[in-house]
């Protein structure tokens, strides 16, 4: 949002680069492209359910359109022989993600309380969006699998990656605080809002698991509690 002319270049020329250079110097070789579900954006509002791979790419910020236009583009390569798997994946979290991220926020915070670092008060964003979430196992798992196996590429071969299953932020929130047995108080910082926020966001892999035989395995329950011990160890080591 803060540097689109960086996104732009990075997001879809250098997805250009790659793909050019691949289908030059090794047009045998599968181009796995990691899309977005970003790029579906206003596709959400109003959705019956959730979004199939035939929803249309709606993007309401800069980098859903940087991702949505880098996606267009590879699949229209592959019309010219580029043997390519597109991927959009939903939301996913796992230990070692980066605290810019919503799950990892809060795990953080809720592992310095634990310690004793900061007062038990977490300050957050809208807890009330509904997000589609995933183990990142579970989803480079899809990618290693469409890599390394011998499935079919080309323009049709676009899969989302998802749970299927809309998850409120407030609820991923309160399962962390009970995780650490602490009461711990939650105040709004409208630093943290994000605008053109889409309420409900929820994908459909249902291609995925009948052409890959993907399916995500890790319960989220389990996913928290690795997030948070993440930042435990992190915590108890500084």
């Amino acid at each position: 949002r803060n540097a689109p002319r960086h996104a732009w270049d990075v997001n879809v020329t250098g997805t250009m680069n790659l793909a050019e250079s691949v289908r030059r110097h090794a047009p045998q070789a599968k181009f796995v492209y990691v899309g977005s579900s970003e790029a579906y954006g206003a596709s959400f509002q109003g959705a019956p359910g959730p979004l199939t791979e035939n929803a249309p790419l709606r993007p309401v910020n800069v980098y859903g359109a940087t991702k949505a236009a880098a996606d267009l583009m590879i699949g229209q390569m592959s019309y010219d022989g580029l043997r390519a798997i597109r991927f959009r994946p939903f939301n996913h979290t796992g230990p070692g993600q980066s605290d810019t991220y919503v799950v990892s926020d809060f795990a953080r915070q809720v592992a310095e309380i634990m310690s004793g670092k900061r007062e038990p008060v977490i300050h957050v964003g809208n807890l009330e969006a509904e997000r589609d979430f995933l183990d990142v196992r579970d989803v480079v798992r899809a990618y290693a699998i469409a890599a390394v196996q011998d499935f079919e590429t080309g323009p049709d071969c676009v899969y989302n990656i998802a749970s299927g299953r809309p998850r409120r932020i407030r609820d991923i929130l309160d399962a962390l605080i009970s995780q650490s047995g602490i009461d711990i108080e939650v105040r709004e910082d409208p630093g943290k809002f994000r605008p053109n926020e889409i309420p409900v966001a929820c994908g459909d892999a249902s291609k995925a698991r009948e052409r890959l035989n993907w399916t995500p395995l890790v319960p989220f329950e389990q996913t928290l509690a690795d997030v948070l011990g993440y930042w435990r160890r992190i915590c108890s080591s500084h």
